[in-house]
């Protein structure tokens, strides 16, 4: 049996990189899973390449409406939630001078915004007792030039797992952050403007990271998988770090 059997979990920003390599790690596991994502065409990939007890829900988390339908599917087809993983987010580079409105709220409506109303709304589904997993990132306690605004937002997320996990303790629920480092996603590679600066991005990275790489999706949805399963059932209101060694130097 697998660590997941018989348990359900969510999964938002499912359909790429972190997300995605949870999610299939989850339901290898014996999860059913629920897969959120923005993009049709690449949910309808992460279908085939996961099967099994897998669904997917085309939402973005910025959206309540949408996030409604979401836990709407799922409580037609199952009706309770044992593990959900809040993941989806992103970010851009600007320097502070840079910054403008549409920069700010784009950033904070999908991280902070967006992570806020996936908690909240999947409160009802959730069994006493389940694992709330939020996604944050190194950034939110290292500075990064013209990250600000992302870090920002990331420094949001470990606040709230330090006081959901007492709203939530009644019901035995925890929360934790899952926080990787550089990791080989479409997300990160994303964030150069140029295979040129892709490049150099890769190699800065690497020197700076003690394990010399950058990390793997199945890297970190391992992670993810301890903090869903049993395993960890007195790990409440923590940061697992997942960066090769980068933040620690």
């Amino acid at each position: 049996m697998g660590r997941l059997q018989g348990k359900v979990a969510v999964v938002t920003g499912g359909s790429s990189g972190i997300g995605l390599a949870t999610a299939r790690r989850f339901a290898h596991e014996g999860a059913h899973v629920f897969i959120a994502g923005r993009r049709k065409a690449e949910l309808d990939s992460a279908l085939h390449a996961i099967g099994g007890n897998s669904v997917i829900v085309q939402a973005d988390v910025s959206n309540l409406a949408d996030l409604d339908r979401l836990y709407d599917t799922v409580g037609e087809k199952v009706g309770a939630i044992d593990v959900l993983f809040a993941n989806a987010g992103g970010g851009s580079f600007s320097p502070l001078q840079d910054v403008t409105e549409s920069h700010y709220d784009g950033i904070f409506a999908a991280n902070v915004k967006g992570t806020l109303f996936t908690v909240q709304k999947a409160l009802p589904f959730l069994r006493d007792g389940a694992s709330i997993i939020l996604t944050g990132s190194i950034s939110a306690f290292m500075g990064m030039p013209a990250f600000s605004v992302y870090s920002a937002s990331k420094a949001a997320i470990r606040s709230f797992a330090r006081s959901w996990m007492l709203d939530l303790a009644q019901r035995r629920i925890r929360v934790n952050v899952l926080v990787p480092g550089a990791t080989s996603t479409p997300g990160w590679h994303g964030l150069a403007s140029s295979d040129e600066e892709g490049r150099e991005m890769q190699r800065q990275t690497a020197a700076a990271t003690p394990a010399g790489r950058l990390g793997d999706p199945d890297e970190i949805a391992y992670a993810a998988l301890f903090l869903a399963s049993d395993e960890s059932s007195f790990v409440n209101g923590s940061e697992l770090v997942v960066d090769g060694g980068a933040s620690q130097i």
